[in-house]
């Protein structure tokens, strides 16, 4: 009897050829929607990305010239508590979240596949650009074959359950082949563009957004020197991460960049370049992939955001599942509410959020 998988199609190019080739494998492929967008105008404007309505469209197009069965899960309320909340909440208190790592955390890897399994399915799968193998007696994830796509950095939470239970063919191909696919077997997004904004803020105004949904708590504030020199006033500081230049709307004569900020004081703090880097961190909340524990000091190469290189560094644990990351190097802002993910070359060991 045919597996049955259970397919994440956003309407973009990649979830819908993962469901070609699952299909092309031999498995009962099922695709879904989940429902994310909330209950907003600004939703129904929107024109692409993994919460439009247009894109809802697109996967169901998809699965019915594949002919798969298709339907919309609806996960909104969850999505705006474990995502929408939460990133609007630790933006309030000065950090940075990543969206999509809690997204994938806790809807796509967790609340989907317990829909799935409860509906007797065998597995997920998502048009991630990974791979996931079973080496011995765990599962374990590699950077993909697209060294320009790949998505390991938002991945790393992952239980050995979760993958036990979860395929991602897209890992074994580059975009331009999954694009030629997509275009041989007469799929309409096999030149879709990519989508690059949050998804729940289409316009990338993340400050603009908090400050609608939470008006009583976004209040001007100074902007402050080191020493806590009052410089200039700031109109929130949600509006502001570490490393940050541009739109600060104050001049100094040289450049000057948001090295801290003091949500206790309500201060954004201004230094220069070389008051970015760090050559230390804490991290939170750690999960490791190819081992259960780090039992002793680790030689790593780690990333502290998507779109950065690795750079070594070593890991060293610490009580309450959290690590001390000393870098080769200094790193250049380190940004509270970031994750930090950890390789040994192309093998995704873990990570955590930088704290």
């Amino acid at each position: 009897m045919k597996k049955k998988v259970l397919v994440g199609m956003s309407g973009g190019v990649d979830s819908s050829v993962t469901a070609y080739l699952l299909k092309k494998q031999g498995y009962e492929v099922i695709g879904v929607t989940m429902q994310i967008w909330q209950n907003d105008s600004i939703y129904e404007e929107m024109e692409g990305g993994c919460c439009s309505l247009s894109s809802v469209e697109d996967a169901r197009r998809v699965a019915y010239n594949l002919g798969i069965p298709f339907y919309v899960m609806d996960f909104k309320e969850e999505f705006k508590e474990h995502v929408v909340d939460y990133f609007s909440k630790e933006y309030l208190k000065g950090r940075t979240p990543n969206p999509c790592i809690a997204c994938n955390k806790h809807i796509k890897f967790d609340l989907f596949l317990k829909k799935a399994l409860k509906m007797g399915i065998d597995y997920i799968a998502t048009g991630h650009y990974c791979i996931i193998e079973k080496k011995k007696d765990r599962y374990i994830i590699r950077k993909s074959k697209d060294s320009k796509k790949d998505q390991t950095y938002v991945l790393y939470n992952f239980t050995q359950f979760q993958l036990s239970k979860t395929l991602m063919p897209c890992g074994e191909y580059n975009k331009d082949e999954i694009r030629k696919i997509a275009k041989e077997i007469g799929l309409d997004v096999y030149n879709k563009k990519d989508s690059e904004e949050i998804c729940f803020i289409p316009d990338n105004n993340h400050g603009g957004y908090i400050k609608r949904n939470y008006k009583d708590k976004v209040k001007e504030g100074n902007f402050v020197d080191k020493d806590g020199k009052i410089l200039g006033k700031h109109k929130g500081i949600v509006y502001y991460t570490i490393g940050q230049r541009k739109g600060l709307n104050i001049s100094f004569g040289k450049p000057m960049y948001v090295i801290d900020i003091n949500t206790s004081q309500n201060q954004v703090v201004l230094g220069e370049i070389e008051d970015l880097y760090k050559e230390e961190l804490i991290a939170k909340e750690v999960n490791y992939i190819p081992f259960k524990d780090l039992e002793e000091p680790m030689e790593v190469e780690a990333k502290i955001r998507y779109s950065q290189k690795s750079f070594k560094a070593k890991i060293i644990l610490l009580p309450k599942n959290k690590v001390k990351v000393l870098f080769f190097e200094k790193q250049r802002a380190v940004t509270k509410g970031q994750s930090v993910v950890f390789y040994k070359e192309d093998l995704l060991i873990g990570g955590g959020i930088i704290e």
